[in-house]
């Protein structure tokens, strides 16, 4: 009689993700049959990955992504670098203990396996989950703290970044907004522009990543959204894993972006 994929679409995406694990868990008990594997046999594509990756706990869901980015050759370090520079500490711990359930295996081990240098200190720290979650701003601290971001880049040759990694993976988002504030006026210019010009590669990616998500969340995933789905070819990857992990903690779904899925 075929799918229902209108009614599919409009079940999952109205639930939050506790809901959906009901949805799961009541369908086992009254048809003692898996969602997933019903649903598995009855869709295909991209509509079939949204639905399965909604019906996964977020964490768990980041959990196999990351595996997925560190498995076998080569490292996706990009991938890392979204997930774990951009969530909280609930979320990283949640994110690490479902790493263990699923795979047996240590995140943070992996991580230092998998990558070096300069990257992998960035990822420990934030893996860490120590980041100071308040609302309140020391003035005095974002000064102190911008001069020796300051000393550490700008100030001279070669930059030291102990002094980034424990600013930018430890104070919390509002320390950090007067932060770069008091950067600008001690440097003369943004964060974004003195990261650019000392870092390159991954390292730069994940300080500037960072940065955005502490000036503005939201916004750093609306540009990941749009960067996805411009050009000829929508990265339905990054797509899909920012609709299913992101629209939990009010990051709207809009219907475009879910429209450029379920077409396809």
């Amino acid at each position: 009689s075929g799918t229902d994929e209108k009614k599919i679409i409009e079940v999952f995406s109205s639930r939050t993700s506790e809901q959906r694990q009901q949805i799961k868990q009541k369908y086992k008990a009254l048809y003692n049959k898996d969602l997933e594997e019903d649903l598995k046999g009855d869709l295909s594509g991209n509509f079939e990955k949204v639905v399965l990756a909604l019906l996964d706990l977020p964490c768990e869901y980041e959990a196999r992504e990351l595996r997925k980015a560190m498995k076998g050759a080569g490292t996706d370090e990009s991938l890392l670098i979204e997930i774990l520079c951009t969530r909280n500490n609930k979320e990283i711990v949640n994110i690490k203990e479902a790493y263990k359930r699923l795979f047996d295996r240590d995140l943070e081990s992996d991580v230092k396996s998998d990558t070096s240098g300069s990257l992998q200190k960035i990822l420990v720290t934030v893996l860490e989950a120590t980041r100071d979650e308040t609302q309140q701003v020391n003035a005095e601290l974002a000064e102190q703290d911008a001069t020796d971001l300051y000393k550490a880049g700008e100030g001279r040759w070669g930059t030291e970044e102990l002094a980034f990694n424990v600013v930018l993976a430890k104070r919390s988002y509002s320390q950090l907004r007067a932060t770069f504030q008091a950067y600008e006026k001690v440097c003369g210019k943004d964060i974004e522009e003195s990261i650019k010009s000392e870092t390159s590669g991954d390292l730069e990616k994940a300080y500037l990543t960072l940065v955005s998500c502490a000036k503005d969340c939201p916004g750093y995933f609306a540009t990941l959204l749009n960067k996805s789905m411009e050009g000829a070819g929508t990265d339905e990857e990054t797509l899909i894993r920012i609709l299913v992990t992101r629209a939990e903690v009010g990051y709207p779904v809009t219907c475009d972006t879910s429209h450029q899925l379920w077409e396809k």
